[in-house]
C-alpha cells in the first residue's frame, strides 16, 4: 500500500511538472509574440493615436449598425403627417426652437408604452409606441418628444456607445500585456497542488489567492465604471427633463407622462428594458438604473410649477442663446 501510495504521489507530481512547463510555454509563446507586436509598433504616441482611432471608429460602427438593427428587429414605421396633424405641428415649432434637424418619427408596437431616440441631432429617429397617443394628452406628448430632442441635441446615446468602446478597447489591451504573467501564475498554482497531492486546491495556494486577488480587482473596477456610466446616464436624463421644460414650459405635463409610462410598464422590458422609465426600490437597483427613479423626476418637475414653472418658460431668444 505504501509504495502504491508513492508511486500515486509521484505521477502526480510529474502531472504538475508537466502543467508548470505547458502553461510556462504558453506564457513564454505569448511574451514572446507581445513583444513582436511591441518591437514593431510605432512610436508611443502614434500607438495611442491608432488605438484611441480604432476604438471611436468601432464605437461608430457599433451605434449606426446596432440602430438599424434595434429598428429592425421593432419593425418600426414611420408616422404619416397625415395621420398626425396636430401632433406635427407641436413637432414643428419644437425642432424650431431645439438644435435638432427633421426626425422621423417612427411608431411600433412596444413591450409596453415608452419613447426612446436614436441617432444624432441632424439624422435622429423617434420611436414611439402606439399606445401613447392613446394614453397621453397632446401636451405630454409633446413635452415628452421635445425629452428625447434633447438626447439628441446632446448626443447622449452615441456618446455612451463611444464611450463604452474606448473602454473594451482599452480593457482588451490591459488584459493582452497581462495574458503571459496570469497564463504563468495559473500553471505555477496548478503545478503546486498537483505536486502536493491536492489537485483541487489550486486556488488556496499563494499564486492561486493572488489570481483570486486580481480577479476581485478586475470585478470591483468594472462594478466602479458601470456606476459611473449608469450615475452619468442618470445625469443625462435629469438635463433631458430641464431642457424639455425649458423649450415647452410644462413641466406637469412631463411629470403626468412619465407617471402614465411608469403606471402602464412591466418588470421585464426584454431587449429594451435601459430604454424605460420606472422606479427602483432598492439602492443597488437605483445605482444601476440607466434612468432616475419616476418618483423623484415627478418631484423635481412638480417643484418648478407653479411660480417656478413660468419662470423656466424661456422666450425664443433666450432658446436661441442657449442653442
Amino acid at each position: 500500500m505504501p509504495a502504491r501510495r508513492t508511486g500515486t504521489r509521484l505521477l502526480m507530481a510529474l502531472v504538475g511538472l508537466f502543467l508548470l512547463l505547458w502553461y510556462l510555454g504558453l506564457a513564454a509563446l505569448s511574451y514572446w509574440a507581445i513583444s513582436i507586436l511591441r518591437d514593431s509598433a510605432p512610436s508611443p504616441a502614434t500607438t495611442l493615436l491608432l488605438i484611441l482611432t480604432v476604438a471611436i471608429v468601432a464605437g461608430v460602427l457599433s451605434y449606426r449598425f446596432g440602430t438599424k438593427q434595434l429598428l429592425s428587429r421593432l419593425e418600426a414605421v414611420e408616422l404619416p403627417r397625415s395621420h398626425a396633424p396636430a401632433f406635427y405641428r407641436r413637432l414643428d415649432r419644437l425642432e424650431s426652437r431645439m438644435d435638432v434637424g427633421s426626425p422621423t418619427v417612427l411608431i411600433a408596437r412596444l413591450p409596453t408604452p415608452n419613447a426612446f431616440a436614436l441617432g444624432s441631432a441632424r439624422n435622429g429617429v423617434i420611436v414611439l409606441d402606439r399606445s401613447l397617443f392613446r394614453l397621453l394628452s397632446l401636451d405630454e406628448l409633446e413635452v415628452l418628444v421635445a425629452h428625447e430632442f434633447a438626447h439628441l441635441e446632446s448626443h447622449d446615446a452615441f456618446v455612451q456607445t463611444l464611450a463604452y468602446s474606448v473602454f473594451r478597447t482599452v480593457a482588451g489591451l490591459v488584459f493582452l500585456v497581462l495574458v503571459p504573467w496570469l497564463v504563468a501564475m495559473v500553471g505555477i498554482a496548478r503545478a503546486v497542488a498537483w505536486i502536493r497531492g491536492t489537485p483541487r486546491s489550486w486556488s488556496r495556494t499563494l499564486f492561486g489567492r493572488l489570481l483570486g486577488l486580481i480577479e476581485g480587482g478586475v470585478v470591483v473596477t468594472l462594478l466602479a465604471l458601470t456606476l459611473v456610466v449608469r450615475a452619468h446616464s442618470r445625469r443625462r436624463e435629469y438635463a433631458a427633463d430641464d431642457r424639455a421644460v425649458a423649450v415647452t414650459g410644462k413641466p406637469v405635463a412631463l411629470a403626468r407622462a412619465l407617471r402614465t409610462i411608469e403606471r402602464a410598464s412591466l418588470s421585464e422590458h426584454g431587449l429594451l428594458a435601459t430604454l424605460y422609465v420606472h422606479s427602483e426600490e432598492d439602492a443597488l437597483g437605483r445605482l444601476l438604473a440607466t434612468h432616475p427613479s419616476t418618483d423623484d423626476r415627478v418631484e423635481r418637475l412638480v417643484s418648478r410649477s407653479g411660480s417656478g414653472g413660468r419662470r423656466t418658460r424661456p422666450s425664443s431668444r433666450s432658446v436661441t442663446d442657449r442653442e
